[in-house]
């Protein structure tokens, strides 16, 4: 395809990190809740080099460090290449100790953690937390420990992953992939059960982890297509008093909210005190591969694609 041109206001930005998400995966294969009108080119985050600018941009960005949200432009997709233009107003400058992959997990997945725990807050509150070794799941162990949890539970497939969960700081870990599963996670309660389950996963994970839940506790659901709760599930819902609350991020996102969120969460990378979870790197080339491993449940930590 020929090389991008910035419009004006825009920025081009030569990519050296493309983020790789699970719903990326889903969207490809058209089971997701969206699926875009095709041809399209799938990528909702970059990060890179500004190498041109349009008109009526300042000349201070070119040459700039900068992360590429374009899952909150007005052309959100695109990703998966050498270059994207994007509104000069969203290109996030990133510190100068911040490697381009690490910025690419901070954009949806950190976005996604750091809302999730704003719309359901947990502190003083016993939490769990699935695919707590994942892109989304490692970040938010992290931030509901500064945000004073009380007690987290990690819950992921293997006992590496588990590992890694409280390497974090959880406070206990249980495998999902293990029958008793729920029973572990009351255990690891005192049996109360938790305060709230950040759900992440869906599917028949969901109604089980209900069995996890404690009396007028909030299951808080971030699993677009891929809900399966029954009308009975919401029924014994009620009767225990429990609450569910869905999360979708992008309604949640303003340009001059983004820009600060982002920035937060570069600058606490940055300064160590909020980890990244590498994942697999694969070359642009391979991005296929890079879809098998995330739909096979192998993968810790971000995916990124590099040109």
């Amino acid at each position: 395809m020929p090389k991008p041109e910035p419009q004006r206001g825009e920025v081009l930005v030569r990519v050296h990190a493309a983020g790789v998400n699970f719903f990326e995966v889903l969207m490809r294969a058209d089971r997701y809740a969206v699926t875009p009108q095709l041809p399209m080119i799938l990528g909702v985050e970059a990060a890179g080099v500004v190498e041109t600018i349009g008109q009526g941009v300042d000349a201070k960005l070119l040459g700039a460090r900068v992360a590429a949200p374009l899952f909150a432009s007005s052309h959100p997709f695109g990703g998966y290449a050498e270059y994207v233009t994007i509104d000069a107003g969203l290109a996030v400058p990133l510190p100068d100790t911040l490697s381009f992959e690490d910025a690419t997990a901070l954009m949806v997945q950190g976005l996604t953690a750091l809302h999730l725990l704003r719309q359901s807050p947990p502190a003083g509150k016993s939490v769990l937390i699935g695919a707590a070794a994942g892109g989304v799941g490692s970040l938010l162990v992290q931030l509901a420990k500064r945000g004073g949890a009380s007690r987290i539970v990690a819950a992921a497939g293997s006992k590496s992953k588990l590992d890694l969960a409280v390497s974090f700081g959880a406070d206990g870990a249980v495998d999902y992939s293990q029958a008793d599963w729920v029973a572990a996670v009351r255990e690891a309660t005192g049996g109360a059960g938790v305060d709230i389950v950040y759900d992440t996963v869906g599917g028949s994970l969901t109604a089980a982890a209900l069995a996890a839940l404690a009396p007028c506790g909030e299951l808080v659901f971030a699993a677009l297509g891929r809900y399966a709760l029954s009308t009975a599930d919401l029924e014994a819902m009620i009767g225990r008093n429990q609450s569910l609350r869905g999360f979708a991020l992008l309604p949640l996102l303003s340009p001059a909210g983004l820009r600060e969120n982002l920035s937060e969460l570069f600058q606490l990378a940055a300064g160590g005190a909020l980890f990244v979870t590498k994942g697999a790197r694969f070359p642009l080339g391979q991005a296929s591969e890079a879809h098998r491993l995330l739909d096979d449940r192998r993968s810790t930590g971000k995916v990124v694609l590099v040109p």
